[in-house]
């Protein structure tokens, strides 16, 4: 059973109008009960798709191997998110099998944290 590529990604190589405007988080697919939430970060007249991908699904097949959903755990102990490039697309791996809004917000607050931002400058939309 194949497993999408997933490739690091380091928080400073992201685009720097992240960490310099207000950013906002958009759901494209909905929130509730997902493993894997199709999003998109936007600010300044930029844009960069963004996901949310619950590492630790592996029914009915695991979304990611074993070291993959370490990392995740490991950096959400930090207080912080892991992103990498899941199936070519920027992907925030958060522990857990699915997400809830508290989790999307929680999310993106590491995330913030992690460009060196205070998480206000991020905005929201969930789609439910």
């Amino acid at each position: 059973m194949d497993l999408p590529a997933v490739v690091a990604v380091d928080p400073f190589d992201l685009p720097e109008w992240l960490a310099v405007t207000e950013v906002t988080w958009r759901a494209t697919s909905s929130v509730l009960g997902s493993h894997l939430v199709a999003g998109e970060l936007s600010g300044g007249g930029e844009v960069l798709v963004c996901d949310l991908l619950a590492a630790d699904l592996a029914y009915p097949r695991p979304v990611l191997d074993s070291e993959w959903r370490h990392r995740a755990h490991q950096q959400w102990t930090h207080g912080q998110v892991l992103p990498v490039e899941y199936d070519g697309r920027l992907t925030l791996a958060v522990p857990g099998t699915e997400f809830t809004a508290d989790r999307v917000l929680e999310s993106l607050s590491r995330l913030a944290r992690s460009l060196g931002v205070p998480p206000t400058r991020f905005v929201a939309a969930i789609r439910l």
